[in-house]
């Protein structure tokens, strides 16, 4: 969090989202350099992500890889040691990708298993959050709209609504229930990893798709490319 002049704003790098939120208390006549400063910041947000490759034997599936669309099984109860394990090197590679949040088919891994630490930081390690199964029982009638981006949709970002509180039910890898309220910034973070494990990814939630049209069809072209390998000569 950091002062602009009169303003107040806020820039996340959202562990596979990236989020900007600019709250501004300008007058009108600041209103257009207001924007700008918006929009460059977001700029920031989006440069800041980075593709580490593979990081503890687990790299980033990018859009449109199967992975991000399949159904995800219930973690069954002799499978917690190994999901443990498994959040620990998803953990590696979410804070080598600058993120704060990262589900298990962003991996390529089909599991109902989400990470996430909202201040983005390994010595953070504290704020570290696993679920296993998680589930919204409760959520409120208020919405938000803040910028999103994720890890597997490189470059790019987009309004999207979020409901502003949730409760949430969820196993921990050592077997342990959880109940939680998430609230603000961490409910954001929840429900766009959440989305993830029932196959939804955010670009489903952007209403105006218009501007991310070129950045989504670079990636099918290179998910083609990749598929097929280069063309005969």
């Amino acid at each position: 969090m950091r002062f602009v002049g009169t303003s107040l704003v806020l820039v996340w790098c959202v562990g596979e989202m990236s989020v900007v939120r600019g709250l501004v208390s300008l007058g009108r006549s600041q209103s257009t350099w207001a924007s700008r400063a918006w929009n460059a910041l977001k700029s920031v947000a989006v440069d800041d992500e980075v593709d580490p490759g593979t990081v503890s034997g687990l790299s980033i599936v990018k859009y449109p890889h199967p992975a991000l669309r399949a159904p995800n099984a219930e973690v069954r109860e002799d499978e917690l040691e190994e999901m443990g394990e498994l959040s620990r090197r998803m953990f590696d590679l979410m804070y080598e990708a600058k993120g704060v949040g990262l589900a298990a088919p962003q991996v390529g891994i089909n599991k109902r298993l989400m990470v996430f630490n909202p201040e983005g930081k390994k010595e953070r390690w504290l704020d570290e959050v696993v679920l296993v199964n998680p589930r919204i029982v409760d959520k409120s009638l208020a919405k938000a709209t803040d910028d999103e981006g994720c890890l597997s949709f490189p470059g790019m970002s987009g309004l999207v609504v979020r409901n502003k509180w949730v409760k949430v039910e969820a196993t921990s890898p050592k077997g342990k229930k959880i109940k939680k309220k998430y609230t603000g910034w961490v409910a954001r973070i929840f429900q766009h990893e959440y989305d993830h494990l029932d196959g939804v990814v955010y670009v489903d939630r952007v209403e105006d798709k218009g501007p991310l049209q070129p950045a989504l069809d670079d990636l099918l072209d290179k998910h083609d490319a990749d598929a097929h390998g280069p063309p005969a000569l």
